[in-house]
């Protein structure tokens, strides 16, 4: 249902910290511009930890609006409260998303049955197309592929965002259940490799900066073209990775920028690039021509 390159928005605020709505719509312009298949926000790079429970529907809004139907819209609801991850879901198909991406519950460290019965609630409760999001990194816990499988039974519930970074998982879920869901690549570096398992894309950080070149990669493996596909994947590569040497998304926030794209600013507890990470960026930022 999902496909290509979707990039996981990054959320632009202004020099008191509020939402900036008219550099968000610039973003979301550019994404477009650049072939984005489907833009995500209110995701982790979206600082949707951050964010209110009213800025959290206005970014959303603001996000259909504008994008306008031109590509699907997939709305970051995920919580680690399962009434809570409801209500957002409920709200964000109300404004017209075409989709809602999920998180794991973070902090809890519910068991693989406690995680089950959560997306099992949220699947029975909105009738809207959804995406699991397995981070590991982020939650605290993994979500098994047995856990995926079952819950690729519900209908509604059409991909998972693997980024666990755990390829032979990823291959488990397309092997056994391939057809009743599909993988997205959660980590912009392994995108290539799971797209040759099976996956469908990647809900990318790096396509923040580089929608047109993300979008090539992945378009080029949807042709069979592995020559071109393997080159703009080696090429990317180091980008993928700066994009993470501090905590996402204050890189690709601060690379944004540095090209006149938004604001640097960042919510507590994230704050600004250490210097030195930051003098880093600068040069592969120039090595890509970006700046």
């Amino acid at each position: 249902m999902f496909t290509g390159s979707m990039v996981a928005i990054i959320t632009p605020f202004d020099s008191q910290g509020r939402f900036d709505e008219e550099r968000y719509r610039q973003l979301i312009e550019f994404q477009l511009e650049n072939g984005t298949d489907v833009i995500v926000p209110c995701g982790t790079t979206g600082e949707s930890a951050t964010l209110s429970y009213e800025e959290h529907d206005r970014v959303i809004q603001v996000c259909i609006e504008q994008v306008n139907k031109r590509v699907p819209v997939i709305a970051g609801t995920g919580s680690n409260a399962t009434a809570e991850a409801i209500e957002l879901s409920q709200h964000a198909k109300e404004m017209g998303a075409d989709g809602v991406l999920l998180v794991s519950p973070y902090y809890n460290k519910p068991s693989q049955e406690g995680l089950y019965q959560h997306y099992k609630a949220i699947a029975e409760a909105v009738a809207i197309p959804q995406v699991l999001y397995n981070v590991p990194g982020r939650t605290g816990m993994n979500m098994e592929a047995k856990t995926t499988i079952r819950l690729a039974e519900f209908a509604n519930i059409v991909a998972i965002k693997e980024a666990s970074g755990n390829l032979t998982q990823a291959s488990e879920i397309l092997a056994q259940a391939g057809d009743k869901i599909d993988v997205l690549s959660g980590d912009d570096f392994l995108t290539l490799p799971l797209m040759a398992c099976g996956a469908k894309g990647v809900i990318s950080v790096t396509a923040n900066i580089m929608p047109k070149q993300v979008k090539a990669m992945v378009a080029a493996v949807d042709k069979g073209d592995w020559v071109t596909a393997r080159k703009l994947h080696l090429q990317l590569l180091e980008m993928h990775n700066t994009m993470f040497i501090e905590s996402n998304p204050v890189p690709v926030k601060t690379a944004a920028a540095l090209m006149g794209k938004c604001g640097e600013q960042v919510r507590l507890p994230l704050v600004a690039m250490q210097p030195a990470n930051l003098e880093k960026l600068k040069a592969v930022l120039k090595k890509y021509e970006l700046i």
